[in-house]
């Protein structure tokens, strides 16, 4: 599958079966994450890659909307930067979960991203504080979001090209 073609089939799948994924392709969705590029190469991303259905759970109620299907997924990769290492954190973070997702669609994995950072739980508590505690993470590691992973139990269309707010590129020629 060409690029362009898993980026067009990407979407927020929230719903799964109950089939594992195999190690093999979680270990794939890993190193693809370790792949992505970090400002001035300082790799300050860690990555916790959570089977547990209990921790699952308990991470699924870390936001007031948005993280249910974390309960449901067959795994999900919680996606941390060490802060003291680079002040760009939060984008290194989030172009690891972007080949993470990207990886995941390839091989024919469903996936969502759950963002953390700057999102609060119903009772009002910091969504990265809730994480970082259940995770057992410092709090010098910062979190953008975690990838929900399973096998898709829904299907959506994919993107379409022709769809394109091409309106919003502008030429400097």
């Amino acid at each position: 599958m060409e690029l362009i073609d898993i980026m067009l089939k990407r979407r927020s799948i929230r719903k799964y079966t109950d089939e594992n994924i195999s190690d093999d392709k979680i270990e794939k969705i890993i190193e693809a994450g370790l792949l992505a590029p970090t400002s001035r190469n300082r790799k300050p991303c860690e990555f916790v890659v959570i089977k547990n259905k209990e921790v699952l759970e308990e991470l699924s109620h870390t936001k007031a909307s948005g993280s249910k299907m974390l309960a449901n997924a067959n795994v999900a990769i919680a996606v941390f930067a060490d802060s003291t290492k680079a002040d760009t954190w939060i984008e290194d973070a989030s172009i690891a979960l972007t080949y993470m997702d990207l990886m995941a669609v390839s091989l024919g994995i469903g996936t969502c991203w759950t963002q953390m950072h700057l999102r609060f739980s119903k009772d009002d508590i910091s969504s990265e504080k809730i994480a970082r505690n259940i995770l057992s993470m410092d709090d010098n590691y910062r979190i953008v979001g975690i990838l929900s992973l399973g096998i898709p139990n829904e299907v959506k269309k994919p993107h379409n090209l022709n769809n394109l707010s091409k309106d919003k590129v502008k030429y400097i020629l």
